[in-house]
């Protein structure tokens, strides 16, 4: 993975794009809260299928949960038991992170992958975790790994079914503001003005 500042940029102009192309709320696979705490952002995925992550972005650096439904570390074929290791060593200042309750169900964490990096750290962390060939890092974080314009311009065609031109997409992924030629050139049922909600919740720049 990047580090932290590139993983926070990607992830808020993946949520701007998906923001841009889709409608409908309920469908959407990336999201960003700015607005998460008083202190911190978070970044959220989910694909509609079971799988989801959830990054949130703290002073302290950054903490990661990731849910593969099908792997075989998921918490629902283990006797509702987080894999172990999974959480071991995570830093005392990602604990509020770790035990929040929209990630969890019944206090324990949707996730088969955990991973996190403070401001200090030179490389991103995890816990002593067998399996993890199985844990759905690969996919999950895909698009954040990759961290080009190109690899979302692949996902975004395949998933909406659209041709797009890869300059706005660019243009989003450097987070220069937001235009209304960028708007319609991504989609042209879509006005800036429509968007002014979701672009203060990513917390995204507006021209």
């Amino acid at each position: 993975m990047p580090d932290v500042g590139v993983v926070r940029r990607v992830s808020r102009a993946l949520a701007v794009l998906d923001l841009v192309l889709n409608e409908d709320e309920s469908t959407r696979y990336y999201e960003f809260d700015a607005r998460w705490s008083g202190t911190e952002e978070a970044a959220l995925m989910r694909d509609g299928s079971g799988g989801e992550y959830s990054i949130v972005f703290s002073p302290a650096g950054a903490f990661a949960y990731g849910f593969d439904h099908e792997s075989p570390m998921s918490p629902y074929v283990n006797d509702r038991k987080s894999w172990p290791g999974l959480l071991d060593g995570v830093p005392q200042e990602f604990h509020a992170a770790r035990d929040e309750k929209a990630f969890s169900d019944d206090g324990v964490p949707r996730a088969t992958v955990c991973f996190w990096r403070t401001t200090d750290d030179a490389a991103w962390s995890c816990g002593p975790v067998e399996n993890v060939d199985r844990d759905g890092a690969d996919w999950l974080f895909e698009l954040l790994a990759d961290g080009r314009p190109e690899a979302y311009l692949t996902f975004a065609e395949d998933y909406y079914e659209v041709a797009l031109d890869l300059e706005p997409i660019r243009h989003v992924y450097a987070l220069m503001p937001l235009t209304e030629y960028v708007v319609t050139s991504l989609n042209r049922q879509r006005r800036l003005s429509d968007l002014a909600e979701g672009i203060a919740e990513i917390g995204y720049p507006r021209s």
